[in-house]
């Protein structure tokens, strides 16, 4: 044993060095190779619970890992002859029929060839196997003490990749559980309240409460900045994995080219960049639920995978070869119309049939203008939190004139405009109408006010409809930008709204842009 000693020391070394199993084995493979005549070594773990034996790493010392199973299922009673195999620590030297027969299990199905194997101990309990292969007859009696050593050495690098696993998991978990809290906290005043939720929201939140305790796939339909992730909280919330992780990804937000590695995560070494294991985002939410938002714009060959993973919640890391399981309850959010992409052949129908199992329609913001009060003041008391203003909420007439406005970003628009009309107003204020681009106290070109505010305790007098405000403003816009519409120079930049909306509203109010051309540059 004295002529092994150097090689056990930097075996030993390397072992305690790589805290990875996979990368333990591969530099130690080419040292017990120059000793052993093996052509491949193999460690494998006992699973106890599920009467399995599986190759956690592999060392194939010409570098060609041959077609094995990786996972060996065994009996009860073949567990339990196999357990009692390793105790006391015993080595068994030969053909790999006659081990398959005597000890199912031991073996990945597929191996040929001799065999020499023994069992891994982590104090005296059997944990895995060590496994060597050659051809017929290359294994002698003498090459039994140094594979006797290297159990130990072996066993210590099994166990360090244990723990290694376990800390990587716990650590995970806590982060997973610093995120959600943060978020919540984060998102207090937008998630753990649905504003609308006994006005325009009444029906969503009944569907809500009807899909939240069970685990079925939820498809959450609306138009951008409707309020999806706020719905897909909620459903979160409610269920019974509140406790567990809330993960959001965008797949419209992933390059097609890393959408697997995000999704399913990879394997040290599996592309070029891949320096760490990372665990995906299917993984990150296990025991939670996980939103992929804008669903429609993942890739065929994503859906594909997608698929596999709905059905059977079965999945492997990019570069790995062990099938991985998540307990994970999907939402999936679009805001795309994915009965017509089915139609059209870019959105699987199987796919659709597995994701449209309860489908929650928001409605737009312009379908529920009752909810606008509430919602305008929420955003303006949240506004006026983060601004350090005092709380200020909109007047009736500010309400009127968030009614009148066609909302195409939705409730999310609405937010941005609050918190403009709070920055404008100084803290004093909410300057609503000057944030939406309709200021009535701006003067026309004839310097004329259009409207103005009257004073506190001012006698009342006649006031202007909101039709009438409106199209004073616009054609003061118009007369001082010449009558063009669109452009740097246009109304509907000076306005601060789309030019085709500006459009709408004149065609609405019958303000023709003709009678507001005369000649100049512009």
């Amino acid at each position: 044993m004295d002529a092994f000693l150097p090689l056990l020391l930097e075996i030993w070394t390397t072992a305690c060095r790589h805290v990875e199993l996979p990368e333990a084995l591969a530099r130690i493979t080419p040292l017990l190779c120059s000793r052993l005549p093996a052509d491949l070594v193999l460690v494998r773990q006992f699973d106890r619970s599920a009467c399995r034996v599986e190759t956690v790493a592999a060392g194939p010392a010409n570098e060609i890992v041959p077609p094995l199973l990786k996972r060996s299922d065994c009996r009860q009673d073949e567990m339990e002859g196999l357990l009692a195999w390793c105790q006391p620590t015993r080595i068994v030297r030969a053909d790999s029929r006659e081990v398959a027969r005597t000890l199912p299990g031991l073996l990945p199905e597929g191996m040929s060839g001799q065999v020499l194997a023994g069992p891994l101990h982590r104090e005296t309990e059997p944990v895995g196997l060590l496994v060597l292969s050659a051809a017929p007859g290359r294994f002698a009696p003498q090459h039994e003490p140094l594979f006797r050593a290297l159990l130990d050495p072996l066993a210590a690098a099994l166990e360090n990749d244990r723990r290694h696993r376990e800390l990587s998991s716990l650590k995970e978990a806590v982060e997973a559980d610093n995120r959600s809290l943060l978020s919540r906290l984060g998102r207090q005043d937008i998630s753990d309240t649905i504003v609308g939720a006994e006005s325009g929201l009444a029906r969503v939140v009944e569907r809500i409460e009807l899909v939240a305790q069970s685990d079925a796939p939820v498809l959450i339909l609306g138009e951008t900045g409707s309020g999806k992730e706020v719905v897909a909280r909620a459903i979160h919330q409610s269920s019974r994995r509140a406790s567990g992780p809330f993960v959001r990804v965008n797949c419209g937000a992933i390059p097609p080219e890393l959408l697997d590695s995000q999704l399913f995560g990879h394997e040290r070494g599996s592309f070029t960049g891949a320096t760490d294991t990372r665990k995906g985002w299917f993984e990150r939410a296990d025991g939670g639920t996980l939103l992929l938002d804008e669903i429609g714009e993942l890739t065929p060959a994503a859906q594909v995978r997608f698929l596999r993973i709905l059905q059977d919640g079965s999945f492997e890391r990019v570069g790995g070869q062990r099938p991985m399981k998540v307990n994970v309850r999907v939402v999936a959010a679009t805001h795309r119309d994915l009965k017509a992409m089915v139609a059209a052949g870019s959105f699987r129908e199987d796919l659709w049939y597995r994701i449209a199992i309860f489908p929650v329609r928001i409605p737009p913001l312009r379908e529920r203008l009752a909810d606008i009060p509430a919602l305008s003041s929420h955003f303006a008391l949240r506004a006026a939190r983060r601004l350090g203003n005092p709380p200020l909420v909109p007047t009736p007439e500010d309400n009127s004139l968030l009614a009148a406005y066609p909302w195409p970003g939705n409730v999310r628009e609405l937010s941005a405009v609050m918190e403009r009309a709070a920055i404008l107003g100084s803290g004093r204020r909410l300057e609503v109408a000057q944030a939406l681009g309709t200021d009535l106290t701006l003067s026309s070109g004839a310097g004329e006010a259009v409207e103005s505010r009257p004073a506190p305790g001012a006698p009342d007098r006649p006031f202007a409809t909101l039709d009438k405000a409106m199209s004073r403003h616009i054609e003061a816009a118009l007369d001082r930008c010449r009558g063009r519409v669109e452009g740097t120079y246009g109304a509907a930049r000076l306005l601060g709204i789309n030019p085709n909306t500006l459009r709408g509203r004149m065609r609405k109010l019958g303000i023709d842009t003709k009678r507001f051309r005369r000649g100049g540059p512009g």
